[in-house]
């Protein structure tokens, strides 16, 4: 197992890059012409979309001819585009840098029309009037477990068909697990070829005078409980949807099929992206392990949201304890008032209290014109209280970000020692949204450059 060198005892912040060999080397992914699809896949809140937008971005004005497809329907990447709404048609965007003669494309699944284009193209107008008027046909293709991610892949087959783009960037649905991406095209196929399917499939398929005794004895019995159970209106709906696509079932099977080829292909890069935080990275761990059970490729892992400090030399350790000297000044630090006067010499031992300031007449002296005894000690003013308040927050803030790096450290360490093979690159986190090309822009370069956030000390 590698390890990482130690950082340099130079003057200055702790900077502790990557090793070369695990470092993500985003440009030459992107620029190499036989990558031809790109992957970012991962746990839901990672910044997958942004990830794949700003990823398009940057091969575009670096010459590739790209289209990002998003299944993020919150349509942030529109707005980041300056597109006022993605479809499912890519649409091109405007303002890039083209002088290399890239362009850049855009879409959002649409999950229900991207499932009607496929019975539209591949059954006859009317069985594909049947179907399209299906009542279980239109609550299965709007969401049925799976259908979204099943579409996904579809249309990544259908764009990489068309060969008009030379880089697909695919920013995967926001599922619970990043592994539903792999596996709704065999969650589909079996549904597909389930008992159930086949049992609804039988009475279109039995015909003659034994298949109606077959029917009248078994099927009356199987589908009277079926019945019950759906319901009978909902129960004929299936069969007569069953029946309309048993034609198409094929047909869902063997692009399912190459098109998980397609993703096993040289072609093909995955990029997982994951957040610094120990159940991002466990996802992102697992998913690792199934590429590679898959044989897919895997390029590398982009940690998204990673938290710095210019002045990481200043441990949690040491600033608390001046934050605390700061706040507990009166009883520990300062010299004056009532604790000078305790542990005056004069004082020191009596039982008497300090003697007052009397005029010759005997008298207590009075207060100047300033309204303070001549004779007191100055104290700290409520100026010099603000600030030693102030500072004594910011060094706090101060620690809670350096106890921020060291369990976001802890938690990338423990990733890079199960998985020390895989090629690594971190993005800081930013303080707002990215809400423009400029902003997209500006996550492509951190991407590019490779620079580990976090520091390789306490």
């Amino acid at each position: 197992m590698s390890r990482r060198p130690e950082p340099a005892q130079d003057q200055g912040p702790v900077r502790e890059h990557l090793s070369p060999a695990r470092t993500l080397e985003i440009d030459p992914l992107i620029e190499d012409p036989d990558t031809r699809i790109v992957v970012c896949c991962g746990s839901g809140g990672v910044g997958k979309t942004t990830t794949a937008a700003a990823l398009g971005l940057r091969a575009a004005e670096r010459g590739r001819k790209v289209v990002v497809l998003t299944i993020d329907p919150a349509r942030r990447l529109a707005q980041s585009m300056g597109i006022d709404s993605l479809d499912n048609t890519p649409r091109r965007v405007k303002g890039i840098d083209d002088s290399a003669g890239g362009e850049l494309h855009a879409m959002m699944l649409d999950m229900k029309r991207t499932f009607d284009e496929i019975v539209e193209a591949h059954a006859d107008s009317e069985r594909a009037a049947a179907i399209l008027g299906n009542p279980f046909y239109q609550s299965l293709s709007a969401g049925f477990a799976g259908t979204q991610e099943y579409m996904a892949m579809e249309k990544l087959g259908q764009l990489r068909s068309r060969d008009e783009w030379d880089l697909i960037v695919v920013d995967t649905p926001p599922s619970r697990s990043a592994l539903d991406f792999l596996d709704a095209p065999k969650r589909l196929g079996s549904f597909l070829d389930g008992k159930l399917i086949r049992v609804l499939l039988a009475p279109a398929k039995v015909g003659g005078r034994a298949g109606m005794k077959f029917l009248n004895v078994g099927m009356s019995m199987m589908t009277g409980a079926l019945g019950k159970v759906l319901g009978g209106q909902l129960l004929r709906d299936v069969q007569t949807f069953v029946a309309a696509m048993d034609s198409m079932f094929g047909g869902f099977r063997t692009r399912a099929d190459a098109t998980y080829k397609l993703l096993q292909a040289p072609g093909t890069a995955f990029l997982v992206v994951a957040a610094p935080e120990r159940d991002a990275l466990r996802e992102a761990a697992y998913f690792v392990e199934r590429l590679a059970a898959e044989d897919m490729p895997l390029a590398g892992l982009v940690l998204n949201r990673v938290h710095g400090s210019g002045a990481d030399r200043l441990s949690a350790e040491r600033a608390l304890a001046a934050a605390e000297n700061l706040e507990e000044s009166r009883i520990v630090d300062q010299p004056d008032g009532k604790a000078g006067l305790r542990n005056s010499p004069e004082t020191y031992g009596s039982s008497e209290p300090p003697a007052r300031n009397v005029t010759d007449s005997g008298s207590p002296a009075t207060e100047d014109v300033d309204g303070a005894a001549p004779d007191e000690e100055p104290t700290a003013t409520d100026g010099e209280r603000s600030v030693e308040r102030l500072t004594a927050g910011l060094l706090r803030l101060h620690a809670e970000r350096m106890q921020l790096l060291a369990r976001e450290r802890r938690t990338r360490d423990r990733f890079t020692a199960l998985h020390p093979e895989v090629a690594m690159t971190e993005v800081a986190a930013l303080p707002g949204d990215v809400h423009d090309l400029a902003g997209l822009r500006d996550i492509g370069e951190r991407l590019a450059a490779g620079r580990a956030e976090l520091s390789g000390t306490p």
